[in-house]
């Protein structure tokens, strides 16, 4: 990989494991400006960018959107102390992975074993409702009620399945953006009237209005936990998935 004091944007995409156009397009956004652009126009990248790159995908990884990138990276002008930052990041998470591990080999021996389960076993290190105070707030403590009952009541299997559609669809927006297709695309529309339904169900049966849909698509881009979701197929994605269902909201919905 290039000649140890600069490299070409495709040397550098290659090592990261990521693409030329991902690169360009944070230097479009002013997160990784190259170190310099030789007379044919190439882009080169010394250790400085190399090292950027590294927290840029660290905090990708971690679930931030590039807006919030931007400010973490503005506020981390020294070399040392970003790095220190970035290894308190990851030593956390490894803490976190640790105990899901351990979760999950308590849970398989008292499985096997037939012995009982303790919650607070099952899942240790697992927040599922991190995003409780959020629900109750834009949508009311009912709503956050309900939708924990639907939850719980479900089986693992019913989980799983549940989160693949999901998946499933994030993927397909991914797919239909890098193509090239407008949000009012028929296509398009179509892996929105998935959504909409897959919504549903978490809603018990109630129809998202309009205005609650796009405000959906709203938090999908502000929330850079939703952004992530999307954006990982694709820069720009989740606009392009609130663009989508913005149409239609108006078309189906309104």
């Amino acid at each position: 990989m290039g000649s140890g004091s600069e490299w070409s944007i495709q040397e550098l995409a290659r090592a990261a494991g990521t693409t030329s156009r991902t690169l360009r397009h944070y230097g479009q956004l002013g997160l990784l400006p190259p170190a310099r652009i030789g007379a044919n126009g190439y882009r080169y990248y010394d250790q400085d960018a190399m090292l950027r790159l590294q927290r840029i995908l660290l905090l990708r990884e971690l679930g931030l959107g590039l807006p919030v990138i931007a400010e973490v990276l503005a506020g981390q002008q020294d070399t040392a102390a970003a790095l220190r930052a970035q290894l308190g990041l990851l030593e956390r998470e490894r803490e976190r992975i640790t105990r899901q591990i351990a979760s999950v080999h308590t849970t398989l021996r008292k499985t096997e074993a037939g012995e009982p389960l303790m919650a607070e076993e099952v899942f240790d290190g697992f927040d599922h409702t991190r995003y409780r105070d959020e629900v109750i707030e834009r949508w009311g403590r009912e709503s956050y009620d309900s939708g924990d009952r639907w939850w719980r009541s479900m089986t693992d299997a019913q989980r799983q399945e549940h989160g693949q559609r999901h998946l499933d669809i994030a993927a397909d927006y991914g797919r239909a953006h890098a193509a090239g297709l407008a949000p009012d695309d028929d296509a398009v529309q179509a892996i929105v009237a998935r959504h909409h339904d897959w919504i549903a169900i978490g809603w018990q049966g109630r129809q998202p209005t309009a205005a609650a849909f796009t405000g959906l698509g709203d938090m999908y881009v502000a929330d850079p936990r939703f952004a992530a979701n999307y954006d990982r197929h694709g820069p720009g994605t989740a606009e392009f998935v609130r663009a989508a269902m913005g149409v239609y909201a108006e078309k189906r919905l309104a």
